[in-house]
C-alpha cells in the first residue's frame, strides 16, 4: 500500500495535489487479458502521460486485488524487499513494453491488478497513471475419451462412459451424439474440482441398445465450455450380422425340425382310431363263445326228454 508523501507545511500545495491524483485516477485505464494455466500473464502498464520522464523519476508497481505488491521499479532499480514472498522470482518486467509478465500462472491468480505509475518530485510523489488489469485462466480441458463398460454381443445393452479431465472454468455440459440422431444422450453427468490446482474434471455415462433394424451405430462425446466445444473421436459400433451361410443352415435347420414335428403329429393321429378296435373285437369273440356256451347246454337238458319219447312213439 502506498501513501503520497507532501509537504505539511503546503496547505494549498496538498489540496492541489489531491485534486490532481482524485482526477488522475478516476481516468484510470482499464483493460482484461487472459492467460493459460502454467504460462505467461502480460499485465500492461502503459506510460500514455510521458513527457520525457526518464525511467529514473518513476516508481512503478503491481499490486493484487489484495494489495499485495507483485513487483516494483524504483527510481531506475528493481526493489525486492516490497514484493510478496507468493510472487518473488515469477515476475519480469519489460521497460520497452511498460508491461510485467506474471509466469507460471494458476488459477488462484485469477482476479483484478493495478498499476501505477507515480512521479516522485523532491517533495511527496504524483500518481501518473493507473492501469487496471482484471485477468482470466484457462486451462484446455483433454480431448473427451469414450470407453466401452463392456464388449458388444447381439442385442445386449452398451455401456459407455466419457471423461475430460484438467480444465477451466467449469464446463456448461457433456453429451453423446448417435449417427443420425440431434437429441443429446447422457445419464449422469459428474463434474469434480481439484482442491490443490482447482482444475475441473468431467464424466458422463449412456446405456444403449440397437435399435431394431439397426447393425451400425456412431457414437461421439462432445464438452462444451463457455467459449467451445470439443469432441472425441468417434466410436463405431457394428452389430453382429449372420453370414450367408450360416443364414442358411438356420434356415434348413428350422425347415428339418418342422418337418420332423409334422410327420410325428400324423404318425400319431394316425394310430388313435386302431386303438378302439383292438377292445371292441375281444368282445364281440366273448359274446360268440358265451353264445356256443348256452347253445350246447341246452341240448343237453333236451337229450332225458329225448330219451323218454322214444317209447311211447313205438
Amino acid at each position: 500500500m502506498y501513501v503520497i508523501k507532501t509537504c505539511a507545511t503546503c496547505t494549498m500545495g496538498l489540496a492541489i495535489l489531491i485534486f490532481v491524483t482524485v482526477l488522475l485516477i478516476s481516468d484510470a485505464v482499464s483493460v482484461e487479458t487472459q492467460a493459460y494455466f502454467n504460462g505467461t500473464a502480460y499485465l500492461p502498464c502503459p506510460f500514455t502521460k510521458a513527457q520525457n520522464i526518464s525511467l529514473s523519476e518513476l516508481v512503478v508497481f503491481w499490486q493484487d486485488q489484495q494489495k499485495l505488491v507483485l513487483y516494483e521499479h524504483y527510481l531506475g532499480t528493481e526493489k525486492l524487499d516490497s514484493v510478496n514472498a507468493k510472487y518473488l522470482g515469477r515476475t519480469s518486467f519489460d521497460r520497452n513494453n511498460w508491461t510485467l509478465r506474471l509466469h507460471n500462472v494458476q488459477i488462484k491468480d485469477m482476479g483484478s491488478y493495478d498499476c501505477f505509475i507515480q512521479k516522485k518530485p523532491p517533495t511527496g510523489s504524483i500518481i501518473l497513471q493507473q492501469t487496471l488489469t482484471e485477468l482470466s485462466v484457462i486451462a484446455n480441458f483433454s480431448e473427451p475419451e469414450i470407453k466401452l463398460a463392456q464388449n458388444v454381443t447381439g442385442n445386449s445393452g452398451i455401456n459407455l462412459t466419457c471423461t475430460s479431465k484438467q480444465g477451466h472454468p467449469k464446463p456448461k455440459k457433456m453429451y453423446f451424439l448417435i449417427t443420425n440422431s440431434t437429441n443429446e444422450y447422457g445419464d449422469n453427468m459428474q463434474i469434480s474440482q481439484d482442491n490443490v490446482t482447482e482444475l475441473f474434471s468431467i464424466s458422463n455415462s449412456l446405456s444403449l441398445s440397437f435399435p431394431d433394424g439397426v447393425w451400425h451405430m456412431t457414437v461421439v462425446c462432445v464438452l462444451e465450455t463457455e467459449s467451445m466445444k470439443i469432441s472425441s473421436k468417434p466410436l463405431n459400433f457394428t452389430q453382429e450380422f449372420p453370414s450367408p451361410q450360416t443364414y442358411w443352415k438356420e434356415i434348413t435347420a428350422s425347415v428339418t425340425v418342422a418337418l420332423l414335428l409334422v410327420m410325428l403329429l400324423i404318425i400319431v393321429c394316425h394310430k388313435k382310431p386302431n386303438q378302439p378296435s383292438r377292445p371292441s373285437n375281444t368282445a364281440s369273440k366273448l359274446e360268440r363263445d358265451s353264445n356256443a356256451d348256452r347253445e350246447t347246454i341246452n341240448l343237453k337238458e333236451l337229450e332225458p326228454q329225448i330219451a323218454s319219447a322214444k317209447p311211447n312213439a313205438e
